[in-house]
C-alpha cells in the first residue's frame, strides 16, 4: 500500500493540535498501521534528543512515543528555539545553524522547503500514514508567501488538511468559518474536514453548531472532542500551558519554580508534579518565592537573560534568604549555570560578548562556548547510587571545586553536576533525571519526603491510551483515513 498523509492545522495556536495528533498516532498504531508524526516547522524551547544526536520539538517526541518508534530528526526538520523577543536559535534537521531574527526568517525560510520535503518523504518511506501537524494558525495570510509550516507545506507536498478549532476559548464557529473566508481559494480547497476540540459540558448542545459550520464551509464534520482531564498527564509543549499549582499533595515536600521568560525543557517538572506527597508551585513574575523546601531553577534557552530577569524580580534575594533558612536549591542545565560564580559568553552566543556574576551558590563557573552537547546519558546518583537516565542539551562547560569534589551524577565515563559543601545546593546538566523513580525518590528523601513510587513513563503511556480511546469514541477515524491522500513523489 502506498504511504498516505493527512495534515492537521489549527485556527490558532494552542487549540490542541499536538495532543490530537499524539492521540491519533496511538489510535492508528493500535490498529496495526505504521504511523509517523511530522511537523515541518516548530517553535518551542521544549526539545528532545534523537538517537543520532539531533534535536526535535518535544511534541513530536511524544507523538513518536505514541507510535512506538524511535525519534528522528526528520519528524521536525525545522525547529526555532526563541532566545528573546525578536530572535531564535535555528535548528535544521537536528543541527543548530545559528541565530535568526524573526523578520529575517520570514524571507529565509522559503529556502528550507527542499529539506522539509526531503524529511517528509523519508518518513513516508517508513510509514503507511504520516500525520502532519501545522504550526500556529492556518489563517495567517500575511505570512503565506514564504510559508513552510501550514498551507505552504500542504500545497508543496500535495497533502489535504483537517482544520482544528478550540471551543473552550470561544468563537469557534467564527474562527473555523473565518479561516475559509480569509485564505486563498486554492488553500481553502485543501481543507476537507474540521474538528471542534475541548468541549465542556453536554456535547449535544453544540449539534447545531457543528451543522452550521459544515453548511457554511462544505467541510466534513469529523467530530466534537470533549475535554479530557487525562491530557494533564501528558507533557505540555508551551510555557503558556504551565499551571500555577501542579502538585497533587497538600502536605509533604513543597517545591517552588520561578517561571522565567526563556524557561526550557520544563517537562522535567512533570514527574514531581504527579507525586502524591509533593506540592509544586510555578511562581509567576510579580510574586515572591513562597516558603518551601526546594527551589528549582529549570532549563533556560537564554541563561544570561533569564538570570537578569530573576534579579529584576528580586528572586535572587528570596533565593539567598531561602538558603540561609536551611532551604535546598536545584538547578537544571541553564539553572545550574546560574547557580555558579560567573557565566562568560566570549563568543556572543546569547547576545553581546560578556561575563556576568552568577548567584554564587555553587563554587563553579560556566563558559558558553563550543559545540552543543546533545546525547542520551545514563548512570547513577551520588552518593545514593540510584540508577538514572536522561539527556543533555546545552552549550557551555561548567567547572570548579564543587564539581571536582562533589559531582551529583556518575555517568560512567565522566561526572556531571555539582553539590555544595553542606549538600543543600545541587546542579546538573541532565534533563529527565526526575523521571527515573529511583533517582526521584532519592532526591525527595534528601528533603525528608517520600516518593509514591509511580512510574512516570507508565503514566504517560496510560494517558496516551486513554486519549486514543477518547478519540476513537468521538472522532470519525475511518473518515480521517479516507481523507488521507497517497504521498506523491
Amino acid at each position: 500500500m502506498a504511504p498516505r498523509a493527512l495534515m492537521f492545522q489549527g485556527t490558532g495556536s494552542s487549540v490542541g493540535k499536538s495532543v490530537l495528533v499524539a492521540g491519533l498516532c496511538r489510535a492508528l498504531t493500535r490498529r496495526g498501521l505504521r504511523v509517523r508524526p511530522f511537523k515541518p516547522q516548530n517553535m518551542s524551547n521544549n526539545a528532545a534528543v534523537t538517537a543520532d544526536g539531533g534535536e526535535i520539538g518535544r511534541a513530536q517526541a511524544l507523538q513518536a512515543r505514541a507510535c512506538g518508534v524511535a525519534l528522528s530528526v526528520d519528524m521536525n526538520p525545522v525547529l526555532l528555539k526563541p532566545q528573546g523577543m525578536t530572535g531564535s536559535q535555528l535548528v535544521v534537521r537536528g543541527r543548530m545553524r545559528g541565530q535568526v531574527r524573526a523578520r529575517d526568517f520570514q524571507s529565509f525560510k522559503r529556502g528550507l522547503m527542499p529539506e522539509v520535503l526531503d524529511s517528509f518523504h523519508t518518513l513516508a518511506g517508513q510509514a503507511d500514514i504520516v500525520l502532519v501537524e501545522g504550526a500556529g494558525s492556518a489563517s495567517e495570510v500575511n505570512l503565506r508567501a514564504d510559508d513552510i509550516a501550514n498551507m505552504g507545506f500542504a500545497q508543496a507536498a500535495d497533502v489535504d488538511v483537517v482544520l482544528v478549532g478550540d471551543i473552550d476559548r470561544g468563537g469557534v464557529i467564527a474562527s473555523l468559518v473565518g479561516t475559509q473566508a480569509v485564505v486563498a481559494d486554492a488553500d481553502a480547497r485543501r481543507i476537507k474536514g474540521f474538528i471542534v476540540n475541548r468541549m465542556r459540558g453536554d456535547p449535544s448542545l453544540f449539534d447545531a453548531g457543528m451543522t452550521t459550520i459544515a453548511d457554511m464551509t462544505g467541510w466534513r464534520a469529523v467530530g466534537l472532542v470533549p475535554f479530557l482531564d487525562r491530557v494533564r498527564d501528558l507533557p505540555a509543549e508551551d510555557a503558556a500551558d504551565l499551571r500555577a499549582g501542579r502538585g497533587s499533595g497538600t502536605q509533604g515536600v513543597r517545591i517552588a519554580v520561578p517561571c522565567l521568560p526563556m524557561i526550557a525543557n520544563f517537562d522535567d517538572l512533570d514527574p514531581l508534579a504527579a507525586e502524591e506527597g509533593v506540592s509544586l508551585t510555578m511562581v509567576r513574575r510579580g510574586q515572591v518565592l513562597p516558603p518551601c523546601d526546594l527551589v528549582i531553577l529549570p532549563g533556560a534557552k537564554a541563561t544570561i537573560g533569564d538570570l537578569a530577569a530573576l534579579r529584576d524580580e528580586g528572586w535572587d534575594i528570596d533565593l539567598h534568604a531561602h538558603v540561609r533558612c536551611g532551604g535546598h536549591v536545584m538547578g537544571i542545565c541553564g539553572g545550574y549555570q546560574m547557580l555558579g560564580r560567573s557565566i562568560a559568553d566570549p563568543m556572543g552566543i546569547e547576545g553581546a560578548p560578556c561575563t556576568v556574576d552568577g548567584l554564587g551558590l555553587l563554587d563553579v563557573a560556566t563558559v558558553l562556548e563550543g559545540s552543543k552537547r546533545l546525547e542520551d546519558v545514563a548512570g547513577h546518583l551520588l552518593p545514593e547510587g540510584a540508577a538514572m537516565r536522561g539527556y543533555e542539551m546545552h552549550i557551555g562547560r561548567t567547572t570548579g571545586p564543587d564539581h571536582d569534589a562533589r559531582p551529583l551524577i556518575d555517568l560512567g565515563n565522566r561526572y556531571d553536576g555539582a553539590v555544595s559543601p553542606l549538600g543543600r545546593i545541587w546542579g546538573t546538566y541532565v534533563h529527565g533525571l526526575l523521571a527515573d523513580g529511583g533517582a526521584r525518590a532519592a532526591l525527595l528523601a534528601r528533603l525528608g519526603g517520600r516518593s509514591d513510587g509511580h512510574d512516570h513513563d507508565a503514566t504517560v503511556d496510560a494517558a496516551l491510551d486513554a486519549l486514543a480511546d477518547h478519540l476513537e469514541t468521538h472522532l470519525d477515524i475511518d473518515g480521517l483515513l479516507a481523507m488521507a491522500r497517497p504521498v506523491r513523489g
